[in-house]
C-alpha cells in the first residue's frame, strides 16, 4: 500500500519549491533526492557527524533530525545556498584561505553551522568557535585549521558589514542620490 504524500511548500537558498513528500521524508532525504542539492551530506544516519547540518530560519539543523512538512513555510539554506566561484562567502573564503578542508566531507555541514553561529555571534573566541561546531565532526583534522577558517570568516563579515555602513552613510550625506 502506497502512503499518503502531501505538498510542501519550502524556500530553499531562496526559491519556494513546492514538491509532494511522504510525511516520513526527512529534510535531508527532500533537500538532495528531490531537489537534488547534494551539497548536505548524510554521513552517519544517527544525527551524530552534523555532515547534513543546514540552517532552518537561520538556526542550525541537522537536517536527519527534521521532517519535510516540519519545514512547511520554513526558509532553509543549504551549502549551495552560501556563494559561488565568483562571489565567495566569507565562511567559503576563509576555508579557501586558511586551509579548513581536508577530504571534504564534513565541510559543507562545518560551514552551516559556522555561519549559524557567526549569525548569533560575530565576534567569536576561539573558545566559543570551537564549542559552536561540537555538533560536527570532521576525522581528518584537529580542527585548528577549521577554527582559523571560522575566525578569518566573522573578521571578513564584519569588514563587509562595515563597509556596507560607510557605503550608506556616504549614500545618505549625499541625499540619498
Amino acid at each position: 500500500m502506497n502512503e499518503q504524500t502531501s505538498p510542501v511548500a519550502i524556500t530553499v537558498n531562496g526559491q519556494t519549491v513546492t514538491r509532494q513528500v511522504e510525511p516520513r521524508t526527512l529534510l535531508v532525504h527532500f533537500l538532495r533526492d528531490a531537489l537534488g542539492l547534494t551539497g548536505t551530506h548524510i554521513g552517519c544516519d544517527t544525527s551524530q557527524c552534523g555532515a547534513c547540518t543546514v540552517l532552518l530560519d537561520g538556526d542550525a539543523v541537522k537536517s536527519c533530525t527534521v521532517l519535510a512538512v516540519q519545514a512547511e513555510g520554513r526558509q532553509v539554506t543549504t551549502v549551495e545556498g552560501l556563494g559561488d566561484i565568483a562571489q565567495l562567502h566569507p565562511i567559503q573564503e576563509g576555508f579557501w584561505e586558511r586551509h579548513g578542508l581536508q577530504c571534504g566531507y564534513c565541510t559543507p555541514g562545518v560551514m552551516m553551522a559556522a555561519v549559524g553561529l557567526l549569525q548569533q555571534n560575530p565576534n567569536p573566541t576561539e573558545e566559543e568557535v570551537r564549542e559552536g561546531l561540537e555538533g560536527v565532526i570532521c576525522r581528518c583534522t584537529g580542527y585548528q585549521n577549521i577554527v582559523q577558517a571560522v575566525l578569518y570568516a566573522a573578521n571578513r563579515m564584519r569588514e563587509v558589514q562595515r563597509e556596507a555602513e560607510v557605503a550608506a552613510a556616504a549614500h545618505a550625506a549625499e541625499g540619498g542620490h
